[in-house]
């Protein structure tokens, strides 16, 4: 029960910051690309919420656990919240002051595309109980390296491309896609900063990195 509390109020914290973040700018309540992206992103994620809680309270646990002990990586944090605060005020501004306007079907298509990227990631999920959103080696943890994590290292963050570049999309504003394009820098840093933890505290993860080259997207990087 106490999880249970703990993942609705945060649920429910993130619903109505995201909602201010859109909708106060935008001055109005009839931002329906914000209605729409709100959709998409929290239905889904108070379903697997759910089955988390039902299936793997203990990963639905290292989930809403988000504090950072290095300082390097506090400072990720705080950059990825820079960017959503920013990105997201910057969509409402542009609704309200029409500075740029996107084609529909470019709407449609980045939802289907934030739809797809949120199957992934569920797999990702399902792939790798030890997944957690800060950077440790915990008890018993083994490396993965089948599914996606035998394709690229990093599973997550290349799904989370998908899911934070077509949010920008799915608001219908052009400048919050530009600012959301500083993600690959800010998660770059992250990774580096993962891959030396992980190579040196988790046992078969520097053999791993020797057999899967790429970290998120093949042949890329």
């Amino acid at each position: 029960m106490k999880l249970l509390a703990e993942a609705v109020l945060k649920f429910l914290l993130g619903v109505v910051l995201v909602a201010a973040l859109l909708l106060i700018p935008a001055g109005t309540w009839q931002y329906r690309n914000a209605w729409l992206m709100m959709g998409l992103l929290f239905i889904p994620m108070f379903i697997a919420g759910l089955i988390m809680l039902k299936k793997n309270p203990g990963l639905l646990r290292s989930r809403l656990n988000a504090k950072e002990k290095a300082g390097e990586q506090q400072l990720v944090v705080k950059l990825s919240g820079l960017m959503f605060l920013c990105g997201f005020i910057a969509a409402g501004l542009d609704f309200r002051f029409g500075w740029s306007h996107l084609p529909k079907w470019l709407v449609v298509a980045a939802s289907a595309l934030f739809l797809l990227a949120y199957a992934l990631y569920a797999e990702v999920l399902r792939e790798n109980v030890w997944l957690s959103r800060t950077i440790e080696v915990q008890e018993n943890q083994k490396v993965v390296d089948t599914g996606l994590y035998g394709i690229v290292r990093h599973p997550m963050y290349a799904v989370t491309f998908l899911l934070f570049g077509s949010m920008p999309l799915i608001l219908g504003s052009l400048p919050a896609f530009v600012i959301f394009l500083a993600y690959p820098l800010i998660i770059a840093k992250r990774i580096r900063s993962e891959e030396e933890i992980l190579s040196r505290e988790l046992n078969g993860y520097a053999e791993y990195c020797t057999r899967v080259k790429y970290r998120l997207i093949p042949f890329v990087w």
